[in-house]
């Protein structure tokens, strides 16, 4: 497993475990907690528009536990089905959640996710601070403040973004989504006829969407999404994001 510049041998694994046990003592105080999973299988993983792994099946679990009063933890992992020795991501979730009318809900969210499994995605490790509200199942308004925890920038980014959700006859229904985001990459400048080299960061800001359909029908689920990015740099060496991405899960 990778490690960053100045990460101690464990220091990753000592996030994710620190993050995690903060959300013991939700479990410690509540009444009453509701258990569930999933399981599926993806064409690829994308993150907000960009590809994290090549165009190669991913296998992801995730698992999740409900509490009294709205509040809920989760963990998640991936691995490509061609590398299964090592994560292509990692995250942990600490939610709560609000009634706030009978059509909306608002919930606030804090993430940690990590890909230690590609180098080339070090810029996507970071921890996520987030706020959405939800109008009956329909309609996801979100915004987040975004900190970057695996590269030398370490400014606070935001993102902003729209989701939609109509149910449709036979189990199906249409997806869609739009979003902004800031990002940082990192470049390098040669130096010395190529002996040398040093980094610097640049900002970037660039908009994504996908639209599809998805069938669900109990524990199971089936979407197809045709994925789309404006203003995303092409970094030679990065994997680009297909076209179509398709996901199966089955959830318990």
């Amino acid at each position: 497993m990778r490690r960053r510049a100045g990460d101690r041998p464990g220091d990753r694994h000592r996030r994710l475990a620190l993050l995690l046990l903060a959300c013991l003592p939700f479990a410690v105080h509540a009444q009453s907690s509701t258990v569930s999973g999933t399981v599926a299988l993806s064409s690829q993983l994308v993150d907000r528009g960009q590809a994290v792994t090549p165009q190669t099946p991913i296998l992801q679990g995730a698992m999740s536990w409900s509490f009294a009063k709205g509040w809920s933890v989760g963990a998640s992992a991936s691995v490509e089905t061609r590398k299964p020795d090592r994560f292509a991501e990692t995250l942990a979730q600490v939610a709560r959640s609000w009634s706030l009318s009978p059509d909306w809900q608002m919930q606030a969210n804090l993430v940690y996710y990590d890909y230690p499994g590609n180098p080339q995605a070090r810029s996507f490790d970071r921890t996520e601070a987030g706020m959405a509200w939800i109008y009956r199942d329909v309609l996801t308004l979100g915004v987040a403040a975004i900190y970057p925890v695996g590269k030398t920038d370490h400014h606070l980014h935001g993102a902003a973004d729209i989701g939609f959700h109509w149910p449709l006859p036979w189990h199906f229904s249409l997806s869609a989504g739009l979003g902004v985001t800031q990002a940082t990459y990192s470049y390098y400048a040669y130096y010395g006829h190529g002996h040398g080299r040093y980094e610097y960061n640049r900002w970037d800001t660039y908009s994504y969407g996908h639209a599809g359909l998805l069938w669900n029908d109990g524990p199971w689920r089936v979407e197809v999404d045709r994925v789309a990015t404006s203003g995303l740099p092409h970094r030679h060496g990065y994997p680009d994001t297909a076209p179509w991405v398709a996901t199966i899960s089955w959830s318990f």
